[in-house]
């Protein structure tokens, strides 16, 4: 089998042209094209064009608020992949407010496969059986943009004390940024790269004393550059 192995490639970096290809889970299609959604290591097959995310794994707790990726739809809700060794369900009593007769309407109407979402942990089993909700004040669907993964554990520096850190970088590169406590980001915006970038250095030096002087410095002059 042929098979091309690249080394890195980061979330929007085209991988290939699909050709009637499978696409793996984190991976989206643009017309003939396919990009990644993650940074991560691309597989580019004879028969499927997929990505390796570069994370480490998330352990789900109730309260936890997440980015997940639709991946089942089923007749009473939805399972999500939360970037957990365990698929999380999202009942449909957790994901509308409205009457919804299971046996006549199509709940992909409401989610489809592939949509993304941020949504809260409601529920974590002894049996590891996981349970989301919409039903929290910031809960959402998530439209366009990208997803990148970072280690769960650094999501926390990527706020910053009082949400000092993910403000300076929304307010530098001009980009929606939304993270999840489960690793994974959201972004959305016309400097993606460099947003990316700088989420990088976060995660690679969040122990380091002065980061946030660091980052403010990496940014500055972004949007003139831009």
């Amino acid at each position: 089998m042929n098979e091309k192995v690249r080394k890195i490639v980061l979330p929007g970096e085209f991988l290939s042209f699909r050709e009637g290809r499978k696409l793996g889970n984190y991976v989206y299609q643009e017309g003939e094209k396919v990009f990644s959604k993650v940074i991560g290591i691309p597989k580019i097959l004879e028969n499927c064009i997929d990505v390796i995310p570069l994370a480490g794994t998330y352990f789900p707790k109730i309260g936890d608020r997440v980015i997940g990726i639709v991946k089942n739809v089923e007749v009473s809700g939805w399972f999500v992949d939360i970037n957990s060794p365990y698929l999380a369900f999202l009942p449909l009593s957790l994901a509308v407010s409205e009457y919804v007769d299971i046996f006549r309407v199509d709940l992909s109407k409401y989610y489809d496969v592939e949509d993304v979402i941020f949504c809260r942990i409601s529920k974590v089993t002894k049996d590891k059986i996981v349970q989301v909700t919409m039903k929290d004040p910031e809960a959402k669907k998530l439209e366009g943009g990208v997803l990148m993964k970072i280690t769960p554990t650094k999501v926390a520096r990527l706020i910053g004390k009082g949400r000092s850190m993910i403000n300076l970088l929304k307010e530098k590169t001009k980009c929606e940024i939304l993270p999840g406590q489960n690793g994974v980001v959201w972004l959305k915006g016309d400097n993606l790269q460099k947003a990316i970038q700088a989420i990088l250095m976060i995660e690679r030096e969040s122990h380091i004393y002065g980061l946030t002087e660091k980052i403010q410095k990496f940014l500055s002059g972004v949007n003139e550059k831009s």
